[in-house]
């Protein structure tokens, strides 16, 4: 994939833009029992190289098929609230 060609002040506004999305209370919520769930998979024996954890469907799938809501697109998808699990195992 190739990278956006962006001027200096756009880059800068998306860096951002980019950062107050990741510190979201749910993006965080999401990117923090991914890792609980990436570590407890790795501890168990399986291999999780590749692979995001799916917070819709509740499991490990290829980065491509965890993209743009299994090929329906991100559009019908909207602002779904996904589940995300509330306890620190």
């Amino acid at each position: 994939m190739a990278k956006q060609k962006l001027s200096i002040k756009a880059k800068a506004a998306k860096a951002r833009r980019d950062l107050k999305a990741a510190k979201t209370p749910a993006r965080r919520a999401k990117k923090a029992e991914n890792q609980r769930k990436r570590r407890a998979a790795k501890k168990a024996g399986k291999n999780v190289k590749g692979k995001d954890f799916d917070h819709k469907d509740r499991k490990f799938k290829s980065v491509k098929a965890n993209r743009g809501n299994d090929g329906k697109g991100t559009r019908r998808e909207g602002k779904k609230k996904y589940k995300t699990c509330s306890c620190k195992k």
